[in-house]
C-alpha cells in the first residue's frame, strides 16, 4: 500500500521478499483515497502535520479490514511491543487489527529473529532482502522522502535508539526499577556508547510516552503473551490512562 513516503528502496524490498516466498501480491495505492480525503475534510495536503501521517495509517487500516471481510479473514497486526510501550502507532490505524500477532514482541527480538531465519532457513534470494529490510533505517514513512529519495522520518532519530528503550521497558515491568535504577542499569550495560546526559534524555522520551500513550494500550487487540513483558490490559498491564509521569521525570532531572 505506497503511500506518500514511500521510498524505493522499501517497496522493492517488499516486493522482492513477496515473489521470493511465493506469496501472492497485491498492490494497492493509497495517494489518490489519502487526497480525496484531505479534500473532504478542508486539509492541505502541502501541510505535512500529524494530520498528514496519520491519515494515511488509518486508510491503510480501514483497506485491510474491508479486505479482511471481503475475504473472511482476519487483520494480522504488524505494531510490536516497542511501540506500544512508545505509543508510536497511529490510533486506529496500525495500532488496530483482529489479531497483534507482535504485541509482546520487542523490536530488537523481532531484529535478531528475522536475522536468524535469515541465516538459517531461508535460501539466498530471501536472505538478500531480509538483510536489507533490517538495515534500512526504521520509518513509518509517513513524510515524502528527499530530494534524492532517502527516508527522511527515522524513528530513531525521533525516539533514540530501540535497544536503549527495549532496555528501560524490560526493567521497568520485569524488576519494578524506578527512574533511577534504569538510568544506572543503563549506564552499566551501554558503557561508554552512549553518554550519561544522553541516556537521560531518551528516558524522559520514555518515560512521558510511556505514560502519555497508555490511551492506546486500553484498547489493544488481542494477542499472545510471549516473553517475561507483556502490556495487554487483560493480561499483565492495567494503568490508567490519565496517570501523571511529573514525579517520574523530576526524579530523572534530579539524577
Amino acid at each position: 500500500m505506497p503511500g506518500f513516503g514511500t521510498t524505493n528502496r522499501t517497496y522493492d524490498n517488499a516486493v522482492g521478499l513477496i515473489k521470493a516466498l511465493g506469496a501472492s501480491m497485491m498492490v494497492v495505492d493509497i495517494k489518490a483515497a489519502c487526497l480525496q480525503h484531505f479534500e473532504d475534510i478542508g486539509h492541505d495536503k502541502d501541510v505535512h502535520d500529524l494530520t498528514y501521517e496519520n491519515v494515511q495509517a488509518r486508510e491503510r487500516t480501514q483497506i485491510l479490514m474491508d479486505l479482511a471481510n471481503k475475504n473472511g479473514g482476519i487483520v494480522i497486526g504488524t505494531g510490536d511491543l516497542s511501540e506500544l510501550a512508545l505509543g508510536w502507532c497511529t490510533y486506529n490505524g496500525d495500532h488496530m487489527s483482529m489479531y497483534s500477532v507482535n504485541s509482546g514482541i520487542p523490536k530488537t527480538l523481532i531484529q535478531y529473529v528475522v536475522a536468524w531465519y535469515a541465516d538459517h532457513e531461508a535460501d539466498e534470494t530471501v536472505n538478500k532482502f531480509l538483510y536489507s529490510i533490517i538495515e534500512t533505517g526504521i520509518s513509518p514513512e509517513l513524510l515524502p522522502p528527499s530530494a534524492t529519495g532517502e527516508i527522511v522520518q527515522l524513528t530513531e532519530n525521533i525516539l533514540g535508539p530501540y535497544i536503549v528503550h527495549d532496555f528501560f521497558l524490560y526493567y521497568m515491568l520485569r524488576t519494578g526499577a524506578a527512574p533511577g535504577k534504569m538510568l544506572y542499569l543503563a549506564q552499566q550495560a551501554f558503557g561508554e556508547a552512549y553518554p550519561k546526559e544522553q541516556l537521560k534524555a531518551w528516558l524522559k522520551v520514555f518515560i512521558s510516552r510511556f505514560f502519555t500513550q497508555q490511551f492506546k494500550r486500553s484498547c489493544l487487540p488481542d494477542g499472545p503473551k510471549v516473553g517475561t513483558v507483556s502490556l495487554s490490559p487483560r493480561g499483565d498491564w492495567r494503568m490508567p490512562s490519565d496517570a501523571s509521569a511529573a514525579l517520574w521525570l523530576r526524579e530523572v532531572d534530579e539524577l
